[in-house]
């Protein structure tokens, strides 16, 4: 990880409540989180860049909370176009 990261990924399927631990704290999960998907470390607002290991991977589509499954809902790739 990376200080500056938005998201963690959950090395293990997770449930809602579940507490997540990280160097920096922990993080209680709001949804379900499927194995090797990203959970949001801090609120994101709309339209802000979302960073894995010090990268921008997307924006924000919609606010995300802290503790959020973060994924194709609410996250736009920076990778693809769309197109």
């Amino acid at each position: 990880m990376h200080p500056d990261d938005d998201v963690a990924v959950v090395l293990e399927p997770a449930r809602a409540g579940d507490v997540v631990g990280l160097e920096s704290g922990t993080v209680v999960l709001r949804d379900a989180v499927p194995r090797f998907h990203k959970v949001a470390l801090r609120d994101l607002p709309e339209g802000s860049p979302v960073r894995k290991l010090g990268e921008v991977i997307g924006l924000a589509v919609r606010p995300i909370r802290t503790g959020e499954h973060v994924h194709v809902h609410n996250l736009r790739s920076a990778r693809s176009t769309g197109r």
